[in-house]
């Protein structure tokens, strides 16, 4: 059987709802070079963000978002 690790995909329940908000992240997520790619679905009720990275953790991206006023949280 195989199966494929999928650790490197992180996602996060967030309350980033706008454009403003999505352009914020560009500025944050864009330049990280830990960062490979990452999108946030503004269409769900959760503002899904999810980022590839494979070697950030959930705990790290939660901190650099609260530190920046925004909730964000593991989503399970």
């Amino acid at each position: 059987m195989n199966t494929e690790n999928f650790d490197h995909i992180l996602l996060f329940k967030t309350n980033v709802n706008c454009e403003g908000d999505k352009s914020f992240l560009h500025t944050i997520l864009d330049g990280n070079p830990a960062v490979q790619c990452w999108s946030v679905d503004m269409e769900d009720e959760d503002c899904v963000l999810r980022i590839v990275s494979y070697t950030l953790k959930h705990p790290q991206v939660i901190e650099l978002m609260n530190s920046h006023g925004y909730y964000c949280c593991e989503l399970t």
